[in-house]
């Protein structure tokens, strides 16, 4: 992911020398100052915290990781409030539970934040970068960190265990870089490293078992069926049994390029995008499919709904396909990279474009966030902010990552 690193580098510079205070430039022994919360002009009332017991408690909503919802919350939003990351961008959603989002961003600054009015409940700063989705569950949070800024990679870090009421810091487990959005499943938590492997601990940070590959693993994995799919930059897809780690099957010969995506689980077949620019499909079994070339690289999960797959690349454009055939059902020109995971609620399935991801990031249209309708690819709605995976939600509201800033939206009316 070199060429994505520079390009993220590049833009933050930029975007931090128009904002007077270089974006990085504050990760070097210096505390980024507590974001403000800055409440929707039309409605800046307070709203009354939700009673909703819905969670989002991992990147992609399930252990599958189909980024799929069953929620019913369509636009037009209206902003209720708006959290300001202090200039550092947030590369990864948050996750949601007991009425609070959890999340942090490449200085490193965790934050909790009441999902009703975005009143910080809590910040926590680490020396290290958030390049990921934490995972939540039983009252602790759980997340990755790589080096500190500028987040090359150059040395190991670690995952926490954070408490979610207070954000104390619980226990520690010592790895390589680690930018994979961890998975909490059966009392298992499992992730990959820039070390090569894969890990899974038990709820007190022991290791119960580790796997090596052939290089770096910067993916998340997905779980099902007792079965652990991760990727890894030596091109290949493995299958683990997710009890003790051992070797269910490898498959891609080698050939499919940098798996960066995490992979995606639905239907009895397994999903995963790869930066040589095709999205694959797996049997259960470990035999191919389909592969679809798309025109650029494919940083991007696929989003599974109904009987189609949903993905975005480097070439602008989201691609419906066909889980069964891998048939291109739609397509949509979003005029700007595709970089994050696309999300389905409701009919409609939501991605961002990326200005970090090319040349054209000074241009403000660069970075949206868009909602087209599933079966048809029409465009219903727009949001002026967005970069890479955009959204979660519960019954009463969306949730919006934008470049440095979580946005807090409501359906109007």
């Amino acid at each position: 992911m070199t060429r994505r690193v520079k390009r993220i580098l590049a833009a933050a510079l930029l975007v931090g020398a128009a904002a007077g205070a270089l974006l990085f430039g504050r990760g070097h022994g210096q505390r980024p100052q507590v974001p403000p919360v800055q409440t929707g002009r039309s409605h800046p009332h307070v709203i009354r915290p939700s009673q909703s017991a819905f969670s989002w408690p991992v990147y992609g909503f399930d252990p599958a990781r189909t980024h799929s919802a069953p929620l019913r919350l369509r636009p037009p939003f209206r902003t209720l409030w708006k959290v300001y990351s202090d200039s550092s961008f947030i590369e990864f959603p948050p996750v949601l539970t007991a009425g609070r989002l959890f999340f942090g961003t490449n200085h490193g600054l965790v934050l909790a934040v009441e999902a009703s009015s975005g009143r910080i409940a809590w910040h926590r700063q680490f020396a290290g970068c958030v390049a990921s989705s934490p995972a939540i569950g039983n009252g602790v949070v759980y997340i990755g960190f790589m080096d500190p800024p500028p987040c090359r990679g150059s040395a190991p870090s670690f995952l926490a265990a954070l408490d979610a009421r207070n954000g104390g810091t619980l226990w520690r487990f010592r790895a390589g870089v680690i930018e994979a959005s961890p998975l909490l499943a059966g009392g298992r938590l499992y992730f990959g490293s820039w070390d090569h492997r894969v890990y899974a601990l038990d709820r007190t940070g022991r290791l119960v078992w580790s796997f090596s590959t052939g290089a770096r693993v910067k993916g998340g994995v997905a779980l099902a069926g007792g079965t652990v799919y991760v990727g890894s930059y030596d091109g290949y897809l493995y299958a683990l049994d997710a009890r003790g780690g051992l070797l269910r099957w490898k498959a891609g010969g080698g050939r499919l390029g940098g798996l960066y995506a995490t992979p995606s689980v639905a239907h009895g077949r397994v999903f995963v995008s790869s930066t040589n620019g095709r999205v694959y499909a797996f049997s259960l079994s470990g035999n191919e499919l389909w592969s679809v070339q798309t025109g650029s690289y494919v940083y991007s999960p696929a989003a599974l709904a109904g009987a189609t797959a949903y993905v975005g690349s480097y070439d602008h454009r989201l691609y419906a396909l066909s889980q069964a055939t891998g048939r291109t059902r739609w397509t949509f020109d979003a005029g700007a990279p595709i970089s994050g995971a696309p999300t389905v609620i409701d009919g409609l399935v939501y991605f961002s474009t990326c200005g970090s991801c090319s040349s054209d990031e000074s241009n403000p249209r660069a970075r949206r966030t868009f909602a087209l309708d599933t079966a048809s690819g029409r465009l219903v709605w727009r949001f002026p902010d967005g970069e890479y995976s955009p959204v979660i939600a519960d019954q009463e509201r969306l949730y919006l990552t934008g470049f440095t800033s979580l946005y807090g939206l409501a359906p109007r009316g």
